[in-house]
């Protein structure tokens, strides 16, 4: 990435500038709040076989938005989603968005290099240190996918999607595949 873009992103993630072909925040009241759906779709990434999820984006009065997504691992897709340390997709469910934060030079670096969601379930599941973040690893062999969280496929998707999380004030995540 050029350290230009670099800088662009950033201003983007703390609402100094609007993604390209949105008005900006007067366009999305503070506190319009919206709802993030995730669902599986039948496509997949063609080197290594993770099936490809959609996390969706529904604001009040805007278009629906949809974001590119690995969750948990190819081959364990089918595995027990509300056991500990499965590295199988999130159980279906609501979540709650905790928090929204730089991921720092020290994380995991299977956690990208932007932000970090944190999701918190409102039901009772062993599950815990969910959340959304990017795959840097996506299609790109044994490390392609998460450890059960949402990868998205696309960094920059998931600056933007940080974004409209803040000023929309949307705090809310469905699991429904």
């Amino acid at each position: 990435m050029k350290r230009s873009t670099g800088l662009a992103l950033l201003a983007l993630v703390w609402g100094l500038m609007a993604p390209p072909g949105d008005p900006g925040p007067r366009a999305l009241a503070v506190g319009s709040s919206g709802q993030m759906v995730l669902v599986r779709t039948e496509r997949q990434l063609p080197v290594t076989g993770d099936p490809i999820w959609e996390l969706q984006l529904h604001l009040p009065g805007q278009p629906p938005r949809a974001y590119e997504a690995l969750v948990g691992r190819v081959r364990r897709q089918d595995g027990d989603r509300g056991r500990l340390g499965s590295k199988a997709p999130l159980p279906r469910g609501r979540y709650a968005v905790t928090e929204i934060t730089p991921v720092a030079p020290t994380d995991d670096a299977e956690l990208g290099r932007f932000l970090w969601i944190g999701l918190e379930p409102s039901f009772a599941t062993a599950r815990r240190g969910l959340g959304i973040h990017h795959d840097p690893s996506a299609g790109r062999g044994r490390r392609s996918g998460t450890d059960g969280c949402i990868g998205l496929i696309h960094g920059n998707d998931l600056l933007v999607l940080g974004d409209l999380l803040r000023r929309s004030g949307t705090t809310e995540l469905v699991v429904r595949d």
